[in-house]
């Protein structure tokens, strides 16, 4: 799982990098849980809530079905 995890992450990266941020894959729970770190000026962003939801959770669902929900870890 944490290979196709990695994969969906790399589809978003280039639009986190454009605008200066990143994306580091933390840790996945047993429970489906993927935690990741938002870094650069993503890691500061009002937005970065509303990139977390609609960006990064709903692509990691769409191409992992294993992936119950996205967090954040500062």
């Amino acid at each position: 799982m944490k290979d196709k995890v990695q994969q969906a992450l790399d589809t978003i990266r280039p639009m986190l990098q454009a605008d200066g941020g990143d994306i580091e894959l933390v840790e996945i729970t047993a429970d489906g849980v993927v935690k990741v770190r938002l870094r650069g000026a993503c890691g500061c962003c009002p937005g970065a809530a509303m990139t977390l939801k609609m960006v990064v959770e709903k692509r990691l669902k769409e191409m992992v079905p294993e992936v119950k929900a996205v967090q954040p870890v500062f």
